[in-house]
């Protein structure tokens, strides 16, 4: 299942994804994660990912970001099951490569992200957690109509200090999102 954003597209994430992911694993982009991971922890979210997009889409999807109309691989985004503060939501997360940055990517995958996840019908909310360093991401949110709840910690990578997060949430079951 493919779904257009324009001027991206996301589609299921795949076995032939791991060179993606690597070039997701650069400093710029992990900085606000807690640094790149080693070549053994990003062949276990590779596998990670290709399980989850193979599995039943209730538990969550990831994606690889692509543009429209070259099919040029640009990013990852996806969502996935958690609990917060008692309840079952979906959580999404994105990275868009820095030669790709600034041109509303991340905006287009995340409005699409939210589609995928709308239509699963399986849990009113999608949070986003991104770090509160990090005003790019945090505009993401903005744009694509996530409600700011505050300020949160949450422990990632896990085993490593809590992070400062702002908590975003999107209601799945509200009609629409902005288109920009």
């Amino acid at each position: 299942m493919d779904i257009e954003a324009s001027p991206v597209r996301i589609a299921p994430w795949s076995e032939d994804d791991l060179t993606l992911l690597h070039a997701a694993n650069a400093p710029e982009l992990m900085r606000h994660l807690g640094g790149p991971e080693t070549d053994e922890a990003v062949a276990k979210r590779h596998a990670r990912y290709v399980a989850l997009s193979a599995e039943s889409m209730d538990k969550g999807r990831m994606f690889r970001v692509e543009l429209i109309p070259t099919g040029e691989a640009v990013g990852t985004i996806g969502f996935w099951e958690r609990t917060w503060q008692g309840e079952q939501v979906y959580e999404t997360g994105w990275a868009i490569l820095p030669p790709f940055q600034g041109r509303g990517l991340a905006s287009a995958a995340t409005r699409a992200v939210v589609e995928a996840a709308r239509a699963r019908k399986s849990h009113r909310h999608l949070h986003a957690f991104p770090s509160v360093d990090n005003p790019a991401s945090n505009g993401v949110c903005r744009k694509a109509g996530f409600l700011l709840r505050g300020e949160c910690a949450l422990e990632y990578p896990v085993g490593h200090a809590p992070m400062r997060c702002n908590d975003w949430r999107l209601d799945l079951e509200a009609p629409g999102i902005p288109s920009s």
